[in-house]
């Protein structure tokens, strides 16, 4: 995989990106997001889950095939529980939805302590670590997972394609205490299906046991992928199922029929998203060893768990926390000259500049 990247300018990069989503029709705030994010995840080294990434999904299930509408209108159902809202999205674009739905969350665990959010009929919001990661940085504890657009990956011990890639991601604030929030997310599959196409746009092999071929063999050649496997074996799998279960109890239907628009007449094909927020004053039993604060409590955990020689321990969110500083040293959000490639096509649907990258520095 390459390792000498250009340096992009956020601005340059936004622009690209917002003007390709309003050739898609989204409205000016959708775009908006929808760049917000990419640039966001780019800056956090996240490149299965960049622009690229984003239009290639809307292209292939999205606004392209009717599984995301351009200027869709959120319909906030009524609930009895005041700490929770329950949302339809409309198949409104999944970025400025979870964006909406992580703000909503955060004012009721301002208000009650905890907050929740079900989003049913939604359209992909790709990288979850990004919404908990924001949370996490104004203060909260937050989570948040989806079923995944299509059911690509074969439950354990099977061999038919029955589950989503299924991401989990939880968001800690945890600046004060490592310089960075501690962020877990992660897809339930060994690789998330962004990582195929990622090394397959960079000519990288898979590794060992991470996808199954037509036949159900496995397959280190990304161009002969046809399902993902689980991680963990068993225990990936189990976490998949949870994802699975939450949206169903939202409203998600039969995961083989996510994004199978052309099937099963008044069927569901739309994923579901669950946010959740908490605020950490509502978490706490003000009754700390050796006379610690709260805070002083979490970086005392910390420092205990990366402690005893463990020199070598990440926690997770480092590597995030390491790419935003470098994209931040050079100036601008890093790429591939593959990912230039694939931008100068979207440019060239939109009617857009091409970044020539004679005139773009490389990153340090």
């Amino acid at each position: 995989m390459s390792d000498k990247f250009y340096v992009v300018s956020e601005k340059q990069h936004n622009d690209l990106v917002e003007a390709a989503y309003v050739a898609r029709k989204f409205n000016s705030d959708e775009a908006k997001a929808a760049a917000k994010f990419a640039a966001f995840a780019s800056r956090h080294g996240i490149r299965t889950h960049n622009a690229l990434k984003a239009l290639h999904l809307d292209h292939l299930f999205g606004s392209a095939a009717g599984g995301c509408v351009p200027d869709a209108k959120i319909e906030k159902r009524e609930t009895r529980f005041e700490a929770s809202a329950i949302w339809n999205a409309n198949k409104k674009l999944g970025q400025a939805t979870a964006y909406d739905a992580m703000e909503e969350a955060m004012r009721l665990a301002d208000k009650y302590g905890i907050g929740q959010v079900s989003v049913d009929n939604a359209f992909h919001y790709l990288w979850g670590g990004g919404y908990v990661m924001e949370a996490a940085q104004k203060g909260y504890i937050a989570y948040t997972n989806c079923t995944a657009a299509l059911a690509e990956v074969v439950p354990f011990g099977g061999k038919f394609p029955t589950l989503g890639t299924n991401p989990h991601s939880w968001g800690f604030p945890t600046t004060d205490a490592v310089g960075f929030p501690v962020v877990v997310d992660w897809a339930t599959s060994v690789v998330a299906m962004g990582r195929v196409q990622q090394f397959l746009r960079e000519g990288t092999k898979l590794p060992e046991g991470a996808a199954v071929d037509k036949d159900g063999k496995y397959t280190i050649e990304p161009s002969e992928v046809a399902a993902l496997t689980t991680f963990g074996k068993h225990k990936g799998y189990g976490l998949s199922v949870i994802n699975e279960l939450v949206g169903a109890f939202i409203g998600g239907s039969l995961p083989t029929l996510r994004s199978r628009w052309g099937s099963v007449e008044n069927e569901k094909h739309t994923p579901a998203f669950y946010f959740q927020v908490i605020h950490p004053d509502a978490m706490s039993g003000n009754n700390f060893a050796q006379g610690r604060d709260q805070a002083g409590n979490v970086k005392a955990v910390l420092e205990d768990i990366i402690g005893h020689g463990n020199d070598d321990a990440i926690l997770p969110g480092k590597f995030e926390a390491a790419a935003a500083t470098r994209s931040d040293e050079n100036g601008g959000l890093l790429f591939s000259e593959a990912e230039i490639a694939g931008f100068n096509e979207i440019a060239e649907e939109c009617g857009q500049p091409k970044w020539d990258t004679a005139n773009l520095k490389t990153a340090v």
